[in-house]
């Protein structure tokens, strides 16, 4: 079966995911939904139809199936559209701009056994798939600590538009939370979190820097060092090689610490010791080999077994859920200098 996929939104993340449908075997872009010149430009490259509004879109050439990547606060009016037309839909993260929305999102799929994902397109990437595997495995023992490192320098006219400065834009947002999938995916559910944020450098209404611990279901605790104004090659987007525009570094931004050894990520050194496990004992790197492949592509594979009955979602419209969960965690505990309780 040829899954039709219809992409709403042209915006950056919106093209991406056209491209990836474009070298998709089984899938076609069967149109761009956006009323902008960008919207008809991105069809006229790929050879699709071009519709301005999602009603006119699923009245005049309905798909198989929706990858949202419209603005934030269109998701939870468009997801419901969706569904009521019996489409399965990818909603780019964060699912909505509240947990009320999100959970809205969620119910509104489960009440009609219509498949919705969220895109955290991370957890496609072979390397992940990998580090869970030997994870999972037992390779590093018992996790015990964790470090994460998120470290970004926006340049000043990125804040050009006045959202960007306004609350829910700053990095926690925006940055933090596939982050947050990232942890939850490798390292178990999050149960409770403390935070600290601060705007110090640009004085802004949003947060620039943030500090952040995690404890996990199994014991696990995990620092989180988050800030957009600091020029650094220790973030995500800057060591692992996913997106063309962010210059690559060979560094690591993720440490996972086990009883019986520890990973970095996202390149895949495990240490460990030969022998008897002591800190006076030879210690001694091993890199793991991995496939590497666009996380968009394979996620865009996934999506069309998806719809084809073929697989469950690799990342459910629940997890997506439950990583608002975490953000919205770390702002209340930021905001009131407590300790938030995940259940």
């Amino acid at each position: 079966m040829n899954v039709r996929v219809a992409v709403v939104g042209a915006g950056l993340i919106g093209r991406r995911h056209a491209d990836a449908i474009a070298v998709t075997k089984g899938v076609t872009l069967a149109s761009v939904v956006d009323p902008s010149p960008t919207g008809s430009q991105v069809a006229e490259v790929h050879g699709s139809q071009h519709y301005c509004a999602l009603d006119e879109m699923i009245r005049k050439d309905r798909p198989d199936c929706v990858i949202l990547a419209t603005p934030n606060h269109l998701h939870v009016e468009m997801v419901i559209e969706c569904v009521a037309a019996k489409l399965p839909t990818l909603v780019e993260k964060p699912l909505a701009t509240d947990l009320d929305g999100a959970e809205r999102i969620v119910a509104v799929g489960k009440a009609a056994a219509i498949p919705l994902l969220t895109g955290h397109h991370r957890r496609h990437n072979p390397l992940i798939a990998r580090a869970k595997a030997y994870i999972e495995d037992g390779g590093l023992g018992r996790i015990t600590a964790v470090q994460a490192t998120t470290w970004l320098c926006k340049p000043d006219d990125y804040f050009d538009m006045d959202w960007r400065r306004k609350k829910g834009a700053g990095p926690v947002y925006i940055n933090l939370i596939h982050d947050i999938d990232m942890l939850r995916h490798l390292c178990g559910e999050v149960i409770s979190v403390h935070a600290m944020e601060s705007s110090a450098i640009r004085n802004n209404e949003v947060e620039d820097t943030a500090v952040i611990l995690l404890k996990f279901a199994s014991g696990a605790l995990c620092t989180v060092n988050l800030s957009d104004t600091v020029v650094a090659p220790w973030s995500w987007e800057l060591t692992a090689r996913e997106n063309p525009m962010y210059p690559a570094t060979s560094e690591a931004c993720y440490m996972i610490g086990g009883t019986h050894g520890s990973m970095s990520l996202p390149n895949l050194a495990v240490w460990t010791n030969q022998d008897q496990r002591s800190w006076s004992e030879p210690i001694s790197a091993t890199k793991l080999l991995f496939d590497f492949e666009d996380p968009l592509v394979r996620q865009v594979r996934q999506f069309a077994a998806v719809v084809r009955g073929d697989e469950e979602p690799l990342v459910s419209a629940e997890e997506g859920l439950r990583n608002q969960q975490v953000i919205e965690a770390v702002k209340t505990s930021a905001a009131t200098g407590q300790t938030v309780a995940l259940n």
